[in-house]
């Protein structure tokens, strides 16, 4: 793992269109060996996406992969590049509310798209944040990690363990809460709310924290900016009159929201979650392994 970093840093010397080709390269290589993962990408675009052909789904396929690994590759550039460097890359819109932050608690709603370090290195430019994160298993990658989101304003990285009450702390002194609400962490606190018309375990604690905190959520997605030119960040109005009395509907509001980002920019979605591996009582497992076939025939 010191060798990876190593190589990570050295990386980040690199101009962004040869980084981002670099790893968009890498990407397709992984999208031929990791047949697993492959399945439960094709998978989940066949459930949420049956409009479009095969075909299609194939080239979304491949194309999240490629963005996949191209994200991680430029993640070099976020934990190692100068403030200046990131504020020529980084495209925001319209701009960081931050008088929105010092008025009430925030929580500053991220989907799991691949860019969306991203937007946690934009916001910690200007100010601090809180966060939930995994710790990871290697403590070399997990201390460069932590070290990377939190350089230039301290944040604050809370585990899932520690439960709600030290988020309630830091958004009480105006940290906005950056929150990952949709992947699949099992049953417990989650309902199952259609996304794209399929049941998915979705958390409830967006709804459920913006009411213990009055807080107001603001929606922020990360994307490539075209031509490896770097990325835009978009920061969404405040939900109006959210969440109100009733959380499973106030989830599916989210969950609505986040279907019309992917829409947008299908293969930027991170695709590769098992985000259906929890079913309802009964209902077989949507990832069961199918025959082995090579790229061309899947």
């Amino acid at each position: 793992m010191r060798f990876l970093l190593i190589l990570m840093w050295l990386l980040h010397w690199l101009p962004l269109p040869l980084l981002g080709r670099l790893g968009k390269g890498v990407g397709s290589l992984l999208f031929i060996v990791m047949s697993s993962r492959r399945h439960i990408t094709l998978t989940n675009l066949r459930l949420c996406l049956p409009e479009r052909t095969e075909a299609e789904r194939k080239t979304i396929a491949k194309q999240h992969f490629q963005n996949y690994a191209r994200s991680v590759f430029e993640r070099a550039i976020l934990w190692w590049a100068s403030e200046a460097r990131l504020k020529r890359l980084i495209v925001v819109e319209p701009s960081i509310p931050l008088s929105s932050f010092q008025s009430q608690p925030t929580i500053l709603l991220c989907p799991h798209f691949v860019c969306l370090d991203v937007a946690g290195v934009t916001v910690a430019l200007e100010t601090s944040a809180c966060s939930v994160y995994v710790p990871q298993k290697n403590r070399l990658f997990d201390d460069a990690l932590r070290k990377g989101r939190s350089r230039f304003h301290p944040v604050k990285i809370f585990t899932r363990n520690e439960g709600i009450k030290p988020i309630l702390r830091a958004m009480r002194d105006h940290l906005p809460y950056f929150m990952l609400p949709d992947m699949d962490f099992g049953i417990k606190d989650a309902e199952f709310i259609p996304f794209f018309g399929i049941p998915a375990a979705t958390l409830t604690a967006t709804a459920r924290i913006a009411t213990a905190s009055k807080a107001q959520v603001i929606p922020v997605i990360a994307t490539f900016l075209p031509n490896y030119q770097g990325w835009k960040i978009t920061f969404y109005p405040a939900w109006e009159n959210y969440p109100g009395e009733d959380m499973i509907a106030a989830t599916r509001h989210m969950n609505a929201f986040i279907e019309e980002r992917v829409l947008e920019t299908p293969a930027e979605y991170f695709w590769t979650h098992k985000r259906f591996k929890t079913r309802p009582p009964g209902v077989p497992s949507v990832y069961a392994p199918a025959p082995a076939k090579s790229p061309d025939q899947v």
